[in-house]
């Protein structure tokens, strides 16, 4: 009886001892985790096509490097407005899906295929970039800008 009573309090404790050291692990685990992602630096980014329309507008295209996946990209539509002689953002849209480009052809040469615009009322906006160079560009993605804000053309 005491071999058997021996052989359940050594399972015990090394159950006990597994347990611990599964939710010490799961422990560090979530601090390293908050630690990162409070110290996380923002995106890359990199400006690759703008247009100012007279004094009215300024218009820019910039990619997103995402924090997620080191090839994709976002692209970022800003608008911007005049105000007291300073350009201030008005509007922001994302151009196709979030993280839907790749970041090295987006950045490179000849990533803008097109990026079209008129000082009119409303100002037309068409945006077309390159997918990959062996896919080629996007189909044009067409919007208008009406007192600061971007609405789909």
């Amino acid at each position: 009886m005491s071999l058997v009573r021996n052989q359940h309090r050594n399972r015990a404790r090394r159950a006990l001892t597994a347990v611990a050291t599964v939710l010490t692990a799961a422990v560090i685990g979530a601090a390293d985790a908050g630690a990162a992602g409070a110290g996380a630096a923002a995106p890359q980014t990199r400006q690759i096509a703008s247009s100012v329309l007279g004094g009215d507008y300024k218009i820019t295209l910039t990619a997103l490097r995402s924090t997620q996946d080191e090839y994709a990209a976002s692209v970022r539509l800003q608008v911007y407005t005049q105000s007291g002689g300073a350009w201030k953002e008005s509007d922001r849209v994302t151009v196709g899906d979030v993280d839907g480009w790749f970041w090295y052809p987006l950045t490179g040469s000849g990533a803008v295929c097109e990026f079209s615009t008129a000082s009119t009322d409303p100002a037309p906006l068409t945006v077309s970039l390159l997918i990959t160079p062996s896919i080629g560009c996007s189909e044009p993605t067409h919007y208008e800008v009406r007192e600061g804000r971007v609405f789909a053309g």
